[in-house]
Protein backbone atom coordinates (compact mmCIF):
# COMPACT_ATOMS: atom_id res chain seq x y z
CA UNK A 1 0.00 0.00 0.00
CA UNK A 2 1.37 3.35 -0.83
CA UNK A 3 1.53 6.14 1.43
CA UNK A 4 0.41 9.87 0.89
CA UNK A 5 2.89 11.70 -1.30
CA UNK A 6 3.08 15.09 0.49
CA UNK A 7 2.04 16.20 4.17
CA UNK A 8 2.31 19.88 3.29
CA UNK A 9 -1.32 21.77 4.03
CA UNK A 10 -0.53 23.55 0.87
CA UNK A 11 -1.27 22.58 -2.79
CA UNK A 12 0.37 24.82 -6.05
CA UNK A 13 -2.20 26.89 -7.71
CA UNK A 14 -4.32 24.95 -9.84
CA UNK A 15 -3.35 21.66 -8.57
CA UNK A 16 -5.99 19.32 -6.98
CA UNK A 17 -5.57 17.12 -3.98
CA UNK A 18 -6.62 13.42 -4.65
CA UNK A 19 -6.79 10.33 -2.86
CA UNK A 20 -7.60 6.71 -3.73
CA UNK A 21 -9.40 4.15 -1.62
CA UNK A 22 -9.69 0.95 -3.81
CA UNK A 23 -8.67 -2.45 -2.22
CA UNK A 24 -8.00 -4.12 -5.77
CA UNK A 25 -4.12 -4.08 -5.48
CA UNK A 26 -3.59 -3.97 -9.70
CA UNK A 27 -6.79 -1.43 -10.12
CA UNK A 28 -4.90 0.66 -7.43
CA UNK A 29 -1.36 0.57 -8.89
CA UNK A 30 -2.28 1.63 -12.41
CA UNK A 31 -4.98 4.76 -10.82
CA UNK A 32 -2.28 5.57 -8.55
CA UNK A 33 0.23 6.14 -11.84
CA UNK A 34 -2.35 8.01 -14.02
CA UNK A 35 -2.45 10.14 -10.70
CA UNK A 36 1.29 10.38 -10.73
CA UNK A 37 1.41 11.72 -13.70
CA UNK A 38 -0.87 14.23 -14.02
CA UNK A 39 0.56 17.42 -13.23
CA UNK A 40 -2.27 19.04 -11.37
CA UNK A 41 -3.12 16.34 -8.95
CA UNK A 42 -1.42 16.41 -5.98
CA UNK A 43 -1.52 12.56 -4.44
CA UNK A 44 -2.24 12.06 -1.03
CA UNK A 45 -3.28 8.61 0.47
CA UNK A 46 -3.43 5.38 -1.21
CA UNK A 47 -5.31 3.05 0.89
CA UNK A 48 -7.12 -0.30 0.65
CA UNK A 49 -10.03 1.02 3.60
CA UNK A 50 -12.11 3.59 5.30
CA UNK A 51 -10.40 2.68 7.92
CA UNK A 52 -6.94 3.22 6.72
CA UNK A 53 -8.05 6.26 5.32
CA UNK A 54 -8.89 7.82 8.25
CA UNK A 55 -5.17 7.00 9.69
CA UNK A 56 -3.29 9.28 6.86
CA UNK A 57 -5.66 12.24 7.70
CA UNK A 58 -5.85 13.34 4.00
CA UNK A 59 -6.86 17.38 4.09
CA UNK A 60 -10.34 17.99 3.80
CA UNK A 61 -11.35 19.29 0.47
CA UNK A 62 -9.44 16.60 -1.77
CA UNK A 63 -11.37 14.27 -4.32
CA UNK A 64 -11.80 11.36 -2.75
CA UNK A 65 -11.72 8.37 -5.35
CA UNK A 66 -13.76 5.23 -3.89
CA UNK A 67 -14.50 2.17 -4.69
CA UNK A 68 -17.52 0.46 -3.55
CA UNK A 69 -17.03 -3.35 -2.91
CA UNK A 70 -14.42 -2.49 0.40
CA UNK A 71 -13.24 -4.38 3.55
CA UNK A 72 -15.44 -3.07 6.35
CA UNK A 73 -17.41 -0.18 5.81
CA UNK A 74 -19.11 -0.40 1.94
CA UNK A 75 -20.72 0.94 -0.38
CA UNK A 76 -23.05 4.17 0.46
CA UNK A 77 -22.20 4.21 3.91
CA UNK A 78 -18.75 4.37 3.12
CA UNK A 79 -19.62 7.04 1.06
CA UNK A 80 -21.52 9.14 3.69
CA UNK A 81 -18.44 8.26 5.59
CA UNK A 82 -15.95 9.73 3.74
CA UNK A 83 -17.81 12.90 2.76
CA UNK A 84 -18.44 13.68 6.60
CA UNK A 85 -14.68 14.15 6.72
CA UNK A 86 -15.45 16.92 4.01
CA UNK A 87 -14.02 15.44 1.01
CA UNK A 88 -15.48 15.24 -2.11
CA UNK A 89 -16.26 11.83 -3.28
CA UNK A 90 -16.16 10.39 -7.09
CA UNK A 91 -16.86 6.85 -7.16
CA UNK A 92 -14.96 4.41 -9.22
CA UNK A 93 -16.67 1.34 -9.02
CA UNK A 94 -18.05 -2.11 -10.93
CA UNK A 95 -21.20 -1.64 -9.36
CA UNK A 96 -22.81 0.12 -11.62
CA UNK A 97 -26.56 -0.70 -11.38
CA UNK A 98 -29.16 2.09 -11.12
CA UNK A 99 -29.92 1.22 -7.45
CA UNK A 100 -26.26 1.53 -6.57
CA UNK A 101 -25.37 4.62 -8.33
CA UNK A 102 -28.09 6.15 -7.09
CA UNK A 103 -27.98 5.35 -2.91
CA UNK A 104 -23.83 6.56 -3.44
CA UNK A 105 -25.41 10.01 -4.83
CA UNK A 106 -27.99 10.05 -2.30
CA UNK A 107 -25.25 9.58 0.76
CA UNK A 108 -23.48 12.34 -1.02
CA UNK A 109 -20.54 11.31 -3.89
CA UNK A 110 -20.25 14.37 -6.38
CA UNK A 111 -20.06 11.34 -9.36
CA UNK A 112 -19.89 8.11 -10.46
CA UNK A 113 -17.54 6.27 -13.08
CA UNK A 114 -17.45 2.90 -14.07
CA UNK A 115 -13.96 0.99 -13.97
CA UNK A 116 -14.01 0.55 -17.29
CA UNK A 117 -13.00 5.02 -17.81
CA UNK A 118 -10.00 5.16 -19.71
CA UNK A 119 -7.77 7.38 -18.12
CA UNK A 120 -8.63 10.77 -20.00
CA UNK A 121 -11.98 10.48 -18.63
CA UNK A 122 -10.88 10.22 -15.31
CA UNK A 123 -8.91 12.98 -15.31
CA UNK A 124 -11.94 14.92 -16.27
CA UNK A 125 -14.31 13.64 -13.91
CA UNK A 126 -11.52 14.71 -11.18
CA UNK A 127 -11.54 18.21 -12.38
CA UNK A 128 -15.13 18.62 -12.93
CA UNK A 129 -15.83 17.59 -9.08
CA UNK A 130 -12.98 19.47 -7.89
CA UNK A 131 -14.62 22.45 -9.41
CA UNK A 132 -17.46 21.79 -7.14
CA UNK A 133 -19.51 19.91 -10.32
CA UNK A 134 -20.85 16.77 -10.71
CA UNK A 135 -19.89 13.74 -13.47
CA UNK A 136 -21.53 10.36 -14.19
CA UNK A 137 -19.75 8.78 -16.99
CA UNK A 138 -21.73 7.80 -20.48
CA UNK A 139 -22.05 4.06 -19.58
CA UNK A 140 -22.77 4.77 -16.07
CA UNK A 141 -25.63 7.56 -17.43
CA UNK A 142 -26.78 5.52 -20.06
CA UNK A 143 -27.62 1.95 -17.66
CA UNK A 144 -29.67 4.59 -15.57
CA UNK A 145 -32.01 5.38 -18.79
CA UNK A 146 -32.39 2.13 -20.11
CA UNK A 147 -33.75 1.62 -16.39
CA UNK A 148 -35.67 4.09 -17.24
CA UNK A 149 -37.22 3.62 -20.65
CA UNK A 150 -37.62 -0.09 -19.36
CA UNK A 151 -40.61 1.36 -17.19
CA UNK A 152 -44.16 1.95 -18.81
CA UNK A 153 -44.74 5.12 -20.61
CA UNK A 154 -45.19 8.07 -18.23
CA UNK A 155 -46.76 11.08 -19.20
CA UNK A 156 -45.33 13.73 -21.95
CA UNK A 157 -42.34 14.94 -20.20
CA UNK A 158 -42.74 19.04 -18.44
CA UNK A 159 -40.26 21.57 -18.91
CA UNK A 160 -38.12 22.43 -15.93
CA UNK A 161 -37.34 26.23 -15.14
CA UNK A 162 -33.79 27.49 -15.40
CA UNK A 163 -33.70 27.88 -11.93
CA UNK A 164 -35.83 24.48 -11.28
CA UNK A 165 -32.88 23.08 -13.14
CA UNK A 166 -30.20 24.76 -11.02
CA UNK A 167 -31.79 23.05 -8.01
CA UNK A 168 -32.22 19.99 -9.32
CA UNK A 169 -28.27 19.64 -10.84
CA UNK A 170 -27.40 20.45 -7.07
CA UNK A 171 -29.87 17.96 -5.50
CA UNK A 172 -28.27 15.07 -7.81
CA UNK A 173 -24.78 16.48 -6.47
CA UNK A 174 -26.09 15.38 -3.29
CA UNK A 175 -25.86 18.82 -1.58
CA UNK A 176 -28.07 19.64 0.85
CA UNK A 177 -31.29 22.26 1.04
CA UNK A 178 -28.96 24.55 3.21
CA UNK A 179 -26.10 24.50 1.43
CA UNK A 180 -28.56 24.88 -2.34
CA UNK A 181 -29.71 28.01 -0.42
CA UNK A 182 -26.34 29.24 -0.05
CA UNK A 183 -24.80 28.39 -3.29
CA UNK A 184 -27.76 30.19 -5.32
CA UNK A 185 -27.71 33.04 -2.78
CA UNK A 186 -31.58 32.52 -1.64
CA UNK A 187 -33.40 31.27 1.21
CA UNK A 188 -33.86 28.05 2.58
CA UNK A 189 -37.87 28.27 2.33
CA UNK A 190 -37.49 28.96 -1.77
CA UNK A 191 -35.02 26.35 -1.97
CA UNK A 192 -38.04 23.84 -0.64
CA UNK A 193 -40.29 25.56 -2.52
CA UNK A 194 -38.70 25.17 -5.73
CA UNK A 195 -38.30 21.50 -4.93
CA UNK A 196 -42.10 20.97 -4.72
CA UNK A 197 -42.48 22.43 -7.73
CA UNK A 198 -39.83 19.92 -9.01
CA UNK A 199 -41.38 17.42 -7.21
CA UNK A 200 -44.53 18.02 -8.63
CA UNK A 201 -43.83 18.58 -12.72
CA UNK A 202 -41.31 15.14 -12.27
CA UNK A 203 -43.61 12.77 -10.06
CA UNK A 204 -40.06 12.11 -8.20
CA UNK A 205 -40.91 12.86 -4.51
CA UNK A 206 -37.39 11.06 -3.23
CA UNK A 207 -34.04 12.29 -3.72
CA UNK A 208 -32.71 9.12 -5.34
CA UNK A 209 -35.54 9.66 -8.10
CA UNK A 210 -34.57 13.19 -8.09
CA UNK A 211 -31.45 12.16 -8.97
CA UNK A 212 -32.24 10.28 -11.77
CA UNK A 213 -34.66 12.54 -13.06
CA UNK A 214 -31.28 14.60 -12.93
CA UNK A 215 -29.48 12.06 -15.30
CA UNK A 216 -32.04 11.73 -17.46
CA UNK A 217 -32.35 15.13 -18.44
CA UNK A 218 -28.59 15.68 -18.69
CA UNK A 219 -27.54 17.62 -16.15
CA UNK A 220 -24.96 15.75 -15.01
CA UNK A 221 -22.92 13.41 -16.72
CA UNK A 222 -20.20 13.14 -19.01
CA UNK A 223 -21.75 15.22 -22.12
CA UNK A 224 -24.63 16.81 -19.98
CA UNK A 225 -24.42 20.59 -18.48
CA UNK A 226 -22.14 21.17 -15.79
CA UNK A 227 -22.28 23.62 -13.22
CA UNK A 228 -19.61 25.55 -11.45
CA UNK A 229 -19.68 26.06 -7.62
CA UNK A 230 -17.11 25.71 -4.67
CA UNK A 231 -13.55 25.44 -4.76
Amino acid sequence: MTEERSTDDEVGQGRVRVAVIEDHPLYRVSVERVLAEADFVELGAVVDSVARFHVHRQPPGSVVLLDLGLPGVAGAAAVLEVCELGHHVLVVSAQAEPEVVLGAIAAGARGFLSKDVDADELLIAIKTVADGGAYVSAVVAGMIMKDNADRPPAAAEVELSPREEQVLRLVAAGERDVDIALILGIGVRTVRGYLDRIRDKTGERRRPGLVKEAIRRGLIGGSGPRRGGRK
